[in-house]
C-alpha cells in the first residue's frame, strides 16, 4: 500500500496542483504569515516557484507545466518542512526581498520586513535636505536597511553595526553579494560603543523592541528568529532608550534619526510625553516608526539622560 507521500506525488502533476495543495496544507495547519507574505497562497507560490527555479514574475502559462518526479519530491519536501517545522518561508528559501533587493537570510538574523523600506525608496524626503554622506544602520541584522540606503544614495558611505557576530557574518555576505564593499562596512558594536568618533547624516535603526508580554505571545514562526534581535525588556524600550540618550553624539548638525519600535511606540509616548516625535505613516502598512532631528535630540537630551 502506498504511503501518503507516494499518493500525493502520483496525483499532483502541475505547478498549479502543487501551489493549490501547498496553500491548502498551510491553511489546514494554521500557519502564521508575516515574513514577506500575509496569506497561504502567496507563501505556496514562493516555495513552489523557488524550488523549480522559476522567477516570481513567471508567465501564468507555466502553471500548467508538468513537474518531473524529482521536482515533485523537492517541492513536497519544502512544503512539508514549512508545515512541520513552522519555519518562515524566507529561511526555507535562504533569501528575502527588501526594497527590490535580494538578501541572504538564515536563522542568525531577522527576516527583512520593515516599513522603513518606503522611506528608503523615497530617499527619506522631505526630512533630508541633501544626500547623506555617511549613514549608519544600527542593529543591522542582515544589513538590508543599510545596503538599501547605499543603493539609493550612491555616494554615501554606510556602516552596518550590530552586537551579534553571527548577524555581522550574514551582513558581510550581503555586502559582498551586492558588491558594495567599497562603500559599506560591517562593524561590531553594542549600540554605539564601537562607533566612537564617527558622525552620521542619517542613523536608521530597527532595534530589538518586543516587550515581554508580546514575546510570550509570538507565533511559532517568530521563535526561529534570534531572540537577541527581538526581545527588549518588560516594555520593549531597553535599546531604544539607549539610542535616544546617545544618538545626538553621533549625528551631524543636520542629521536625522529614524527608529522602528512597532507596538512599543505606546510605551515610548507614555515615557516621553514632552518629546516631539514625528510618527511616520506608510502607504503599504506598518506603524511605530519615529523620526527626530539632531536638534530635537540635543534640545531634549536632559529628558533622555534622566532615564
Amino acid at each position: 500500500m502506498q504511503d501518503s507521500q507516494e499518493v500525493i506525488l502520483s496525483e499532483l502533476r502541475s505547478v498549479r496542483d502543487y501551489i493549490r495543495w501547498g496553500a491548502s496544507q498551510f491553511e489546514r495547519s494554521g500557519l502564521y504569515f508575516g515574513h514577506g507574505t500575509d496569506n497561504a497562497w502567496d507563501d505556496a507560490v514562493q516555495i513552489v516557484l523557488h524550488t523549480l527555479a522559476l522567477p516570481p514574475e513567471s508567465n501564468s502559462s507555466v502553471l500548467d507545466a508538468t513537474l518531473t518526479p524529482s521536482e515533485r519530491k523537492s517541492v513536497y519536501k519544502l512544503i512539508q518542512r514549512r508545515v512541520d517545522e513552522r519555519l518562515p518561508t524566507p529561511y526555507l528559501l535562504g533569501y528575502a526581498w527588501f526594497c527590490g533587493m535580494r538578501f541572504k537570510v538564515d536563522e542568525r538574523v531577522l527576516i527583512p520586513r520593515s516599513p522603513i523600506a518606503e522611506l528608503i525608496e523615497a530617499g527619506f524626503q522631505p526630512w533630508l535636505t541633501s544626500e547623506p554622506r555617511r549613514v549608519l544602520d544600527l542593529c543591522t541584522g542582515s544589513g538590508c536597511i543599510g545596503l538599501a540606503c547605499a543603493d539609493v544614495f550612491p555616494h554615501a558611505e554606510v556602516d552596518l553595526a550590530d552586537i551579534s557576530d553571527d548577524a555581522l557574518e550574514v551582513a558581510a555576505e550581503n555586502i559582498a553579494w551586492h558588491q558594495l564593499g567599497h562603500r559599506v562596512v560591517a562593524v561590531h558594536s553594542d549600540v554605539f560603543s564601537g562607533l566612537e568618533g564617527r558622525k552620521y547624516d542619517l542613523i536608521v535603526s530597527n532595534p530589538p523592541y518586543v516587550d515581554a508580554e508580546d514575546m510570550s505571545d509570538l507565533p511559532a514562526e517568530y521563535h526561529h528568529e534570534p531572540e537577541l534581535a527581538l526581545a527588549a525588556g518588560p516594555d520593549g524600550l531597553e535599546i531604544v532608550r539607549q539610542i535616544l540618550r546617545e544618538a545626538s553624539q553621533y549625528l551631524t548638525e543636520q542629521g536625522v534619526l529614524v527608529v522602528e519600535l512597532g507596538n512599543s511606540w505606546v510605551h515610548l509616548q507614555d515615557l516621553y510625553p514632552e518629546i516631539p516625535f514625528t510618527w511616520l505613516d506608510f502607504e503599504r502598512g506598518g506603524h511605530g516608526v519615529f523620526l527626530l532631528t539632531a536638534h530635537e535630540l540635543e534640545t531634549h537630551k536632559d529628558a533622555f539622560s534622566a532615564e
